[in-house]
This record gives structure tokens, sequence and C-alpha cells, in this order.
């Protein structure tokens, strides 16, 4: 398989939790972990993924202490629309060659692509 084809396998499978439990968290992680030494371009997707996926992990435990508050529950809806939309955006990027930086993810991880 080629960069540019496990790339976008490795941006869609984020969404592989629709179908199995844990499976978005535990399949990107396995990829990025087994082929990121032997490919820049996939660390630095595999860095971008994992931003995006700390970062929204911490805007929906935020947005969750908000819906004690109301304003929690959109918030909400807008992170699961992001969740889903952003991995098939950053997919056809990855396809096309293109390592798209998800838009509200901090850097945690250092892309060099990016600074």
């Amino acid at each position: 398989m080629n960069e540019k084809s496990f790339c976008l396998l490795l941006h869609l499978s984020q969404l592989a939790g629709m179908a199995i439990p844990g499976a978005g968290l535990v399949l990107p992680i396995v990829m990025w972990a087994t082929e990121k030494d032997n490919s820049p371009l996939i660390d630095e997707h595999g860095k971008v993924i994992f931003n995006w996926m700390i970062s929204s992990l911490i805007y929906t435990l935020v947005s969750g202490i908000l819906c004690f508050f109301i304003i929690g529950i959109p918030l909400l809806i807008v992170i699961l629309v992001l969740v889903f939309v952003f991995p098939i955006i950053g997919g056809i990027k990855a396809n096309e060659g293109i390592v798209w930086k998800y838009p509200l993810s901090i850097s945690f991880f250092i892309t060099t692509r990016f600074r």
C-alpha cells in the first residue's frame, strides 16, 4: 500500500468507533505506531490526528460539564459533527498528498510542517 492510501485510512480509522466502541481510538494508534518510523509523511499525519483526538476529548469533557448550564448541549452537537466531518476532510486531503491540520486542534505533538 502506498503512503497516500495508508494516510487516507489512518484518518478514516477514527470513524471505526462508530461500528466498534473504542476502535476509533485504538486503530489509529496501532496504525501510526507501526508505521511512523518508516515514513515521515505517515508520522506527520499521525501527529495531526492525535492532536485532534486529544483536543476533541478535552472539548467534549468541557462541554459535558457545561451541560449543567445548558450551553454544553449545543456544543456537544457541534463537536459530534466535527468528529465525523474532520476525519473525512483529512482523509481526502491525505489522498491528495496534503497534510491538513484539523481546525481547532491544540498542538500537543509538534509537526514540522506547521511550526
